[in-house]
């Protein structure tokens, strides 16, 4: 294996499905956005299915909201050939950084991050191989987004992160965080266990120590975290055009 090979499959996902989806409701007032329904089947099983074609074969799923039904709908994972874990936030939710912090035992040192509504055609390998030549403790990858999809919310120029807010875009902004980060399990540890934070809160604090690479992709995002972004990517997949990964 040469120097710049990566065996993406020895990198495990953590996917960030715990919200509430409200955006959503009354659709996911009874079940969680993982599992609406898109061309047919739960989103879940369209995300699995992708991460298994890149070689990913373990994720950590972070459940807060109804997680005991994803859980009982995807079991182990051996139907799609992902080794399937589970971690849930508790009687409160703990946000996307307080998940991914309370699921670090069951994560290796170096892990993936997914946002649980995101569909992304992408060579997971290039972010992975990227972090490492970085030294850095997290990797965000970022898309010229130039506000067509969503709202743009991250300034990055010359392969560095110098802003990042979802909150408060500024004209500034012609990136997005794409859903795709890569972390040291270092990243997360001056947060408290069992506090809830947001994953942005970690991005943020990694930025302002020059901590934060950056990593462009080129392929578009898929996400159902909108009912126009839900339309959009079944038709996509009724299509049958999906994009390579590799």
């Amino acid at each position: 294996m040469s120097s710049n090979a990566v065996d993406i499959g020895e990198w495990p996902v953590a996917i960030l499905a715990g919200g509430r989806a409200t955006r959503l409701w009354p659709v996911t007032e009874k079940i969680p956005k993982a599992l609406l329904e898109v061309a047919g089947q739960p989103f879940l099983a369209h995300q699995l299915r992708l991460l298994q074609s890149a070689g990913i074969r373990k994720a950590v799923l972070c459940l807060g909201y109804r997680g005991e039904m994803i859980e009982q709908e995807f079991g182990n994972g051996s139907r799609l050939g992902v080794e399937l874990h589970y971690s849930f936030d508790g009687p409160e939710l703990l946000g996307t950084g307080g998940a991914i912090r309370k699921a670090l035992p069951l994560l290796d040192q170096r892990f993936l991050v997914l946002y649980g509504d995101s569909y992304l055609p992408i060579d997971y390998a290039g972010p992975v191989r990227a972090f490492l030549g970085s030294g850095k403790l997290g990797l965000m990858t970022v898309f010229r987004n130039e506000g067509r999809w969503d709202t743009s919310n991250v300034v990055f120029a010359d392969g560095v992160i110098t802003n990042y807010d979802k909150k408060q875009p500024t004209p500034q902004m012609r990136y997005i965080d794409y859903g795709l980060g890569v972390f040291d399990a270092t990243a997360f540890a001056r947060f408290p266990a069992g506090k809830a934070f947001d994953l942005a809160d970690a991005y943020q604090y990694l930025i302002a120590r020059n901590e934060l690479a950056g990593h462009e992709v080129r392929q578009r995002f898929y996400e159902i975290g909108s009912h126009a972004g839900l339309a959009e990517l079944d038709a996509m997949l009724r299509s049958h055009k999906v994009p390579s990964t590799k």
